[in-house]
Formats: structure tokens, sequence, C-alpha cells
């Protein structure tokens, strides 16, 4: 007899949110992850009473009721809008791109005049349909905005020229021909009070978890305590990379405390120029309108670097690199998948797929109903 009815391979949002389904339906868990923390890359760690993000910015955003309902019920949510700014050689911008955005590039003032210039460029260019990210930008901004403020900080991202990247990647990119200054257009948007450690671990009440244990070192005995394992992990690895490896690109952050209470004035700024090596500043205490859970302003200030990075087994996967070849790749390793039926694959590395926080908790809400009901 096995002694849970589920195993849970990792403590991130997907893993999380399938523990507290499962248990609250009445079955045993046991989640395990190999880091020495819950929360997966939404794990918050608390530094000078500031709630940093130790693997990069994660702001929630949803258009989804039922997914925001649902993160409501293990945390408080403050009302924090994301609006970055993009620096090019000292040169401040908005984003999302708005009309702050093309008065600053153009001295435009309408959005009439804004549309123009626009149109002006993307004919000058002569593009009608694009077949790369530069073309699909440039036909959306113009050739200005898509030099200053697109090209630099996209190939810093993923290591490749503009030319070399599809089209898509750039497809959801906010235009907006408003003074605009939020970032997503979600109805529903914030940072939870306390951070996310905070939120998953009200999600594990209750649930036994073990940390430190790395499911892929200890796979047969593991598998012997559950019925069915949810396994959150990248596919490839479980199948030990016996296809290849699958692409992803990481990112390496430098985090530092400074003893003054305002470094850039924002949560966010992007360097988009490609002489600076890295993508952006994070500045945390910002998320939180810098101060702490009883309204004090805090005195210092905590900022992380962001520097994009090929990954290579060993370093953190963070961005699946969704082209063609790791597509036909990844339905090889899915194919291999279907045949483990005391698996399910899911999340951010196991289903290969770059997925926003409320999109991962959706995903496994319908996984576990689908499991729990069946």
């Amino acid at each position: 007899m096995s002694q849970y009815d589920y195993l849970v391979v990792g403590a991130g949002l997907y893993g999380a949110v399938f523990a507290r389904q499962a248990a609250d339906a009445g079955k045993k868990v046991l989640v395990i992850d190999k880091r020495p923390n819950i929360a997966g890359n939404v794990y918050t760690k608390k530094i000078e009473g500031i709630n940093v993000h130790i693997y990069g910015a994660h702001i929630f955003h949803t258009n989804n009721k039922e997914v925001w309902d649902y993160v409501n019920r293990f945390a408080v949510f403050n009302r924090f809008t994301n609006s970055p700014v993009a620096n090019y050689h000292g040169e401040l911008y908005s984003l999302p791109f708005n009309m702050y955005t093309f008065n600053r590039m153009w001295g435009v003032v309408t959005p009439e005049e804004a549309a123009a210039k626009i149109e002006e460029q993307r004919k000058a260019a002569g593009i009608t349909a694009p077949k790369n990210l530069e073309e699909q930008a440039i036909s959306l901004v113009g050739t200005d905005i898509y030099e200053k403020l697109i090209k630099g900080y996209t190939e810093k991202q993923w290591g490749r020229p503009c030319t070399e990247l599809p089209a898509f990647i750039i497809k959801r990119l906010p235009v907006r021909l408003t003074f605009d200054n939020n970032y997503f257009n979600a109805l529903y948007q914030g940072i939870p009070v306390g951070g996310y450690t905070k939120m998953v671990e009200n999600m594990l009440s209750g649930i036994e978890v073990r940390l430190n244990t790395d499911y892929l070192k200890d796979r047969s005995a593991l598998d012997a305590l559950a019925d069915k394992v949810i396994y959150t992990g990248a596919i490839d690895a479980f199948f030990d990379y016996q296809l290849g490896p699958l692409q992803y690109r990481s990112v390496r952050f430098e985090t530092e405390v400074l003893d003054k209470p305002n470094f850039q004035g924002n949560a966010a700024v992007n360097y988009t120029d490609r002489e600076t090596p890295w993508t952006r500043i994070i500045e945390h205490k910002w998320f939180e309108f810098g101060k702490d859970e009883n309204g004090n302003d805090l005195p210092k200030t905590v900022i992380s670097r962001e520097f994009s990075s090929e990954w290579k087994p060993g370093d953190e996967p963070y961005y699946p690199v969704n082209d063609e070849k790791n597509g036909a790749l990844y339905q090889r390793y899915r194919e291999l998948a279907s045949h483990e039926n005391k698996v399910v694959f899911g999340g951010r590395l196991g289903e290969y797929k770059y997925y926003d926080m409320d999109a991962v908790i959706a995903s496994s809400l319908k996984k576990a109903g689908e499991l729990l009901e069946g």
C-alpha cells in the first residue's frame, strides 16, 4: 500500500495549487522540492525588511476571475501597477509604449500625430507581412522606437539577432495611443502583501513538505510512496536528456543592499542599449511602495541587476526557446511522457511552455479538477 495518494514534485505555483486541491478533496499528499525553500521561482526572501524577488520580478496580473478569487484565499494583494521605465544611454522613456513615449521620442502631442509617425516609418521600411521580430516590431512602433527601445534589450534577452527571432514573441507588446502607463491590460493586478513565499506557505498549510529532496536522484524510492506523481520539473531531465536537451534562456542576478532609501525611483528600469550588460534593474521595495507591512518607510533599498544567458545543464532554466526545432523535440518528449501512466507532467518546465502566473494556476486547477473528479 502506498503512503500517499499524490507525490507532488516541485513546491512552485503549479505544485502548491495541485497539492491544495488534492488535500481539500481528502487526498493524502506529499510535496517535495530539491531547493531548501518552497515557492519555486516566485520565492521571496525578506532582506532589510524588503520582500526580495530572488528569482526575478513577479507581478501578478489576470483577467481570470476564478484565478483571482483563488489566490485571494491565500493572500491580500496590494494595488501595485507595473509601469516600467526604459533607459537608453540615459534617455528615459515610458513602457509600455504610449503617448509619453511618443512625445519624448518625436515631440508629437496628439494620438493622430503619433499614429502618422509610426505609419510613416513602417511604410519607409517597406514591411507588409512581418517575417521576424525586427519586422514585426517596426510595423508596430516604427524604426526609431525599435532601434532605441527594443533591439538591444531583445538581443540581450534572447542572445540572438532580432532578425533570427520569430515575430510572435513581440506580438503582445502593448502599444497605446493614450497616456496609460499600466503595462498589463489586466482587470486584476498586484503583489501579495508579505511576499509570494507567504502566499505559497498558506497554500501548503497542513500538507507535508520535504525540502532538499531531489526526485531525480531517488526516483524509485519516492515513486513507491504514492499512487500518482505530479511532476513539475524539466521534462527532458525526467528522461535523462535521452533525446537531447531542450533549450532555455537563463538569468543571473547580482543583488545588493544599498544604504540609501531610493536608487532609481521605480520597481523596474530596462536598459535597452546593447552596451549595458544587464537587461534591467529591479528595485524591490517599490513593489510594496517602499514601506514595510506596518506602513513604515524603509531606510535602505535592495536592487538586482539581471543578466540574460544561454542555459546549460546546472543552470536554472527560465524561458523555453519556443522555436521550431525545440517545439519538435518537445513533442518527442511528450510522446515518451504519454507512456508514463503514473506520472502527470505540468507547469512551465513539465510542459516546456512560457506561462504567466495566472495561467500556471489555471492549468493546475484544471488538471486537479480532471484527476480528482475523474
